[in-house]
């Protein structure tokens, strides 16, 4: 059983511990997985598609930590420059990056960061939940200034399609991933 609060943490194990770094590796390269096979089902309303995609993001961090995360979120987008159809709608390429939606792409791993750092040491529900809204934030920030200077629009245009369309969906995939973050802390820690 692990004593240390951050599940995470315990996950990882001492930073001597090859077995600790190789099942990190494993999560990291199943959580960037689950978000390339969570993208392939689109819904196109506009120049950002809707996926499931932002609850992997937002679990990655909080059950790998904040740099593995982060690393899981840098091998989803590797794996799309490299010509994997792992971006919305089974799409690939530097073009979606440097396009409409590369500011919510490129958030990805700041989120998967920033979720990873504020659960780090977290107990309880609201905390969790707190973090992940905060993640989803971080990449709704990215994302709508992205578009705004891509798409060559006003702010409040870039926000009207690259948030408000998604905000209930996304919000209860928020919830979604603090859920799985909490119950993979569970086990973790009862393991």
């Amino acid at each position: 059983m692990c004593d240390r609060p951050e599940a995470a943490r315990c996950w990882e194990g001492d930073a001597g511990d090859q077995a600790a770094r190789v099942r990190s590796m494993v999560l990291a390269s199943l959580l960037a997985s689950l978000t390339a096979a969570s993208s392939i089902v689109a819904i196109p309303i506009g120049p950002v598609p809707i996926t499931l995609q932002s609850l992997f993001v937002l679990a990655s961090g909080g059950i790998l930590g904040p740099g593995w995360g982060a690393l899981s979120m840098c091998l989803y987008l590797l794996m799309g420059m490299a010509g994997l159809p792992v971006f919305a709608g089974g799409t690939s390429g530097i073009g979606r990056i440097l396009g409409p939606s590369g500011g919510y792409l490129l958030g990805f791993v700041l989120s998967a960061g920033l979720v990873g750092l504020m659960t780090r040491r977290a107990g309880g529900r609201f905390p969790l939940v707190l973090a992940t809204l905060a993640g989803l934030a971080l990449i709704y920030a990215l994302g709508s200034v992205w578009l705004s200077i891509i798409g060559r629009i006003p702010m409040d245009r870039a926000l009207l399609l690259g948030v408000v369309p998604f905000l209930p969906g996304d919000l209860l995939k928020a919830f979604a991933a603090a859920f799985l973050i909490g119950r993979w802390r569970a086990r973790v820690q009862t393991a």
